[in-house]
């Protein structure tokens, strides 16, 4: 075992070292996910860093919708024995105030994409339900989450053009998860042959003036909940409010899987039902060039070799258009009674499920 500047805080939840986690299983990760966006159709931005101990490998990427161009900028190294350290090639993240405010960077380089963003948190940091999901017999997901809507103040630089981001109007959501899903190089499929792993995954954490609504909805291919949360989270710190079992009325353009709009439906124990009218603004394809799935070259935790990484993809809309499938990060307009807000509409369905029926 190894020692790194970690071990010096009392945090040890086993009798490991802080470089090692407590299962030996290959999928282990510990990650960041943000978006920005001005609650508009003109930009998002999208940025995730990992950390893959059991792997030794961290990455990150930073992915943005503008115009007609998606571009991502992607990064990776061998994780070495110090994971306090967050820099992966020009990418960093750094805590300034643990569960409210952080700074993410991506520093100037030649694939026409940077930025210096500081982010401040409008709600508390929430913690999500354990997300545990077993296919034939192999444990995939075993993670916790923690979610939180706030605001963003910096710049982000794409091409020759500076975009100035101030609290005022530029917002996002954030996410913290650790604990095992599938990342790295593909293993051989044994008996998961046999289950393709189909599912509808819709998630939409939104902010308004006072409070935010998260929301979790995972079913299978019968329409089956794998997971769920439903919770309306204010900004005073008041106890959040569990708004019961949401449900999800998607508008689809046709002959496609791309949602236009939708309503949910939220019926809180204590309160009234209430809907929330979705208006889907500018949808960004997640997995083209980030490491969620399609390239086989380039997944989250896989080995570039000993030599950091750097990449640039860059892709045209509308003639790129063809290439762009899969899950599906949105910037929304949310209404209901007399609240409007905006935030993230995802989504993604894969393989058959009732609602396309």
């Amino acid at each position: 075992m190894t020692l790194s500047p970690l071990d010096d805080y009392p945090i040890h939840q086993t009798p490991q070292v802080m470089r090692h986690v407590a299962t030996s299983d290959r999928n282990f990760y510990d990650r960041y996910y943000f978006n920005c966006h001005a609650g508009s159709d003109e930009l998002m931005l999208i940025v995730g860093m990992g950390q893959y101990p059991n792997l030794g490998v961290t990455d990150a990427f930073a992915c943005v919708r503008y115009r007609d161009l998606h571009r991502v900028v992607r990064a990776s190294r061998e994780l070495g024995v110090d994971r306090m350290d967050t820099a992966v090639g020009p990418f960093r993240v750094e805590v300034l105030e643990g569960l409210k405010r952080l700074r993410v960077v991506l520093e100037p380089n030649e694939h026409g994409l940077s930025f210096d963003l500081t982010w401040e948190g409008s709600i508390p940091a929430t913690l999500e339900p354990r997300h545990f999901l077993r296919w034939q017999e192999r444990v995939v997901f075993d993670s916790t989450r923690m979610a939180q809507t706030g605001s963003w103040t910096g710049h982000i630089l794409v091409g020759d053009e500076r975009v100035f981001v101030t609290p005022d109007r530029w917002q996002g959501a954030r996410d913290r998860s650790w604990g095992i899903r599938p990342v790295g190089e593909s293993e051989p499929p044994g008996i998961q042959v046999k289950n393709a792993g189909t599912f509808y995954w819709l998630y939409t954490p939104m902010k308004f003036d006072d409070h935010a609504i998260l929301c979790i909805i995972q079913e299978d291919e019968k329409g089956r909940r794998v997971l769920e949360e439903a919770v309306r989270v204010w900004s005073d710190g008041r106890e959040d409010e569990y708004l019961g079992r949401p449900e999800y009325h998607p508008v689809y353009a046709p002959g496609t899987r791309d949602v236009q709009s939708a309503v949910l439906t939220f019926s809180p124990p204590t309160g009234k039902p209430f809907d929330v009218r979705c208006t889907l603004l500018l949808p960004v394809h997640l997995m083209l060039g980030t490491g969620y799935g399609l390239e086989p070259n380039w997944r989250h935790g896989m080995y570039q070799g000993p030599t950091p990484v750097v990449e640039g993809v860059t892709y045209t809309l509308p003639d790129d258009a063809p290439k762009m499938w899969g899950l599906v990060d949105a910037v929304a307009r949310f209404e209901y009674e007399n609240n409007t807000g905006h935030g993230l509409y995802e989504y993604w369905a894969l393989g058959p499920h009732p609602s396309f029926t």
